[in-house]
């Protein structure tokens, strides 16, 4: 079809600051994952779908299939819906231990 233009699982945004290659990003109401380093003001891709191991808050538990929410002020996901963004949901349990900082988080595609 001459109209396809992409698949949608990834998207170019222009970055807003420096950004390393598995870093959270916010592209106006989307999430995505950057797939490489991009500097400010540069072209850098992010990954919208999958399911990546991220920073989490810490000290909170995650059941499987919770709602999980990207805090852009903190640049962690979070299970506290105020003031923050949907990005998807936990892809696994894990512990609310002050150690247990990383979840895996399956990621929506969608903006919120």
């Amino acid at each position: 079809m001459k109209n396809f233009k992409a698949h949608g699982d990834s998207m170019e945004f222009t970055a807003a600051a420096d950004l390393s290659s598995g870093d959270g990003v916010l592209i106006g109401s989307i999430f995505g994952v950057v797939a490489g380093d991009v500097l400010t003001g540069a072209t850098g891709v992010a990954k919208l779908t999958g399911i990546f191991n991220m920073t989490k808050a810490p000290s909170q538990a995650w059941a499987e299939g919770a709602k999980v929410y990207w805090d852009d002020t903190n640049k962690r996901c979070t299970t506290a819906a105020s003031g923050n963004t949907l990005i998807g949901v936990a892809a696994a349990a894990v512990g609310g231990g002050a150690g247990d900082t990383m979840g895996d988080v399956r990621l929506n595609g969608s903006a919120a």
